[in-house]
C-alpha cells in the first residue's frame, strides 16, 4: 500500500476499529426490558441513532428523557454493554491495517467516547496499543458530542499536523468533530449509523476499513 509518510489518522473505537455493533443492539434492549420499552433492530438502531446520546432516547420515546431518566438508562446499558463486548472483536482487518500505515511512517491515535479506564485496558487485550502514540477515552460523563474532545486530544499530539489528519469513525458526529478542527473525515458503514445518515455528514462513505484507510491516504495527501 503505498501511504504518504507523514499522514495521521484519528480512529474512532467503537463501532469502526472495535466491532461491538451485536453488543450495542443487545445491551441497548436489555436496558429496555428493563424501563418497560419495546426492543428495536439493528435497521432501526441506525437509523435513529445520533448524538448527544439524549436526543437518541427522544426519537425513541417522543420526548426527552428527564435527568433521572437518562442517568437509568445510562447506567443500565453500560451494565449490560460490558457483559455483551466479550464476545466482540476487532474489525476484519483492523490490526494488519494499523500495522502497515504504522510501518509506512505514518503515525495514528485513538480518540473514544468510551471511558478511558476501559477503553485502555481492552486495546492493551487485543495487542494493538504500541500502534498508537496516544489513546484517549472518555473521562467525564457520557452522552456529549466529540468535538471538544478532539481538539483537547489533537492538542497533546506533537509533531502532527492537523491538515494531513483524517478521523475515521462510524459516526457523523466524528465528521462534526474532524471538521471542527479542520481534519479530514472518513465515515465507515459498518457500526451505528445508517448510509444514508452518513451520506449526510458531506465526507466520503466506505463499507470497509481498508477502504477507509485507501481514503485518510488520498485525502492526507
Amino acid at each position: 500500500m503505498g501511504m504518504n509518510k507523514g499522514a495521521h489518522i484519528v480512529w474512532d473505537w467503537n463501532g469502526t476499529l472495535f466491532h461491538d455493533i451485536d453488543a450495542v443492539i443487545g445491551a441497548t434492549n436489555a436496558a429496555f426490558a428493563e424501563l418497560g420499552l419495546e426492543p428495536i433492530t439493528l435497521e432501526q438502531y441506525r437509523s435513529l441513532y445520533c448524538v448527544p446520546i439524549p436526543r437518541f432516547y427522544e426519537r425513541l420515546l417522543g420526548r426527552l428523557p428527564s435527568e433521572a431518566e437518562w442517568e437509568a438508562m445510562d447506567t443500565v446499558f453500560h451494565r449490560h454493554y460490558t457483559e455483551h463486548r466479550l464476545r466482540c472483536g476487532l474489525t476484519e482487518g483492523a490490526a494488519d491495517l494499523l500495522a502497515s500505515w504504522r510501518t509506512a511512517g505514518n503515525s495514528q491515535s485513538l480518540l473514544s467516547m468510551y471511558g478511558h479506564d476501559e477503553l485502555v485496558p481492552l486495546v492493551r487485550g487485543f495487542g494493538i496499543e504500541t500502534h498508537f502514540i496516544r489513546i484517549d477515552g472518555r473521562t467525564g460523563p457520557s452522552g456529549g458530542s466529540k468535538a471538544e474532545h478532539m481538539v483537547r486530544h489533537l492538542k497533546t499530539l506533537t509533531g502532527v499536523d492537523t491538515a494531513r489528519t483524517v478521523v475515521i469513525g462510524d459516526a457523523a458526529d466524528d465528521a462534526v468533530a474532524a471538521l471542527h478542527v479542520g481534519a479530514g473525515a472518513v465515515l465507515y458503514t459498518g457500526g451505528s449509523h445508517s448510509r444514508a445518515s452518513l451520506e449526510g455528514a458531506g465526507v466520503p462513505v466506505v463499507d470497509t476499513l481498508e477502504e477507509a484507510v485507501a481514503e485518510a491516504e488520498r485525502l492526507a495527501a
